[in-house]
């Protein structure tokens, strides 16, 4: 099919107040063109992508926050002769394709905008008929294997039958920033994706714990970055890496063993609370889910974050592993999540479960925990 241009569909955008929707259309327009080389415009709802490669931005604007769904369209005038003409054509390459046959039942949908001498069900009507003469399949209306869409809008007119369907949220880079904390396994890249979806710019920091982790697991955080980048058009990752092993070491020795996962963690929201502070972040995220290790019983979830001084961000809080697993496999982060990395070897044998905040901030005490977050925070390097 030669279609010259792609319909992009937003959602919850359209429900924004004028001066909100403006701007997050302008923002979804721009990450548009980031994606990929293309002339964009915005008209009454819809945006209209001229591309200068159809295949290629096709196989991009599935992964652009914002985008409910979208649809590759022919254009023509807006005059019954030029819609006829056109449609027939479309007609062609449709039973060409296999996509429609004698037997095929069909609808047609039409859509106008503006004034017109005709009602959407009159055209509706007219261009049911023009496919029934040239290839006399059955019209069902109710349930069709075939839908085609006839969208009028003032000169012009679009016709197209496919809806592929878009990631959706909100354009990426509308909602602030967010300082993740994103490891080498499964939960905290779809968590990071969550919040993306949501369209927040991130900072991702990871925490290098060597010698109590080994060098596989940093390797997996910027492989992990780069497939979580193919959704960051227009507002890509910021990557932070923090030397953290001189901590742990401070948790193992000077503290009791048991509380090496509570403490930390609570150096790491330490830390980032400290570069959100830097950066002009707004909250911290990560990927914590009720009850699925130590660190993430609810005493320990209130234990580990009493000091932060943001807000901590856990989409995947009531998800189960392999809900959280069904995400990772979709978005492309699960094959390099599972590839085994050696995990971390400070994690005690009877991990404390139920920490209460008065033997946890005395174990920070006997740690000098301040001092080592501190000494981790000037140890954070840019990428």
């Amino acid at each position: 099919m030669d279609y010259t241009l792609i319909i992009v569909r937003y959602g919850e955008i359209g429900l924004k107040s004028p001066k909100v929707r403006s701007r997050f259309e302008r923002k979804l327009v721009k990450n548009i063109k980031a994606a990929s080389d293309c002339e964009v415009e915005r008209s009454q709802g819809r945006i209209y992508v001229y591309p200068k490669n159809m295949e290629e931005t096709l196989n991009k604007l599935n992964k652009i926050f914002g985008i409910v769904s979208y649809s590759p369209a022919v254009t023509t005038y807006t005059n019954t002769e030029d819609i006829d003409s056109t449609l027939e054509k479309y007609v062609d390459v449709l039973l060409e394709g296999g996509i429609l046959t004698s037997e095929t039942t069909f609808a047609i949908k039409c859509r106008r905008v503006g004034n017109h001498d005709f009602t959407s069900q009159e055209m509706a009507g007219h261009c049911g008929a023009v496919v029934v003469r040239k290839v006399g399949c059955p019209v069902d209306l109710t349930n069709p294997e075939l839908t085609i869409y006839v969208e009028i809008r003032d000169n012009e007119t679009f016709i197209y039958h496919e809806k592929v369907e878009g990631p959706g949220g909100l354009p990426l880079g509308t909602q602030g920033k967010v300082i993740s904390l994103l490891s080498s396994g499964i939960d905290s890249p779809v968590a990071t994706y969550m919040m993306m979806k949501r369209g927040c710019e991130v900072i991702a920091l990871h925490f290098d714990a060597e010698p109590y982790t080994k060098p596989k697991s940093r390797e997996k955080f910027d492989d992990l970055v780069d497939a979580l980048n193919v959704y960051a058009a227009g507002v890509p990752i910021q990557k932070r890496i923090v030397k953290f092993g001189d901590y742990l070491k401070k948790c193992k020795d000077d503290a009791p063993e048991k509380m090496t996962c509570v403490l930390c963690k609570s150096g790491m929201y330490q830390v980032a609370s400290k570069l959100a502070e830097k950066t002009g972040a707004l909250a911290l995220v990560d990927g914590s889910s009720v009850g699925q290790v130590a660190s993430q019983t609810l005493a320990n979830i209130l234990a580990t974050r009493n000091d932060s001084e943001y807000p901590i961000l856990s989409p995947l809080i009531g998800l189960d592993k392999s809900e959280i697993q069904k995400i990772a496999e979709k978005i492309g982060t699960f094959e390099i999540s599972k590839v085994d990395d050696g995990g971390c070897d400070a994690a005690p044998r009877y991990p404390e479960t139920k920490a209460d905040i008065e033997r946890v901030n005395e174990a920070k005490d006997s740690m000098n925990q301040k001092e080592a977050v501190e000494e981790a925070f000037n140890n954070i390097s840019k990428e």
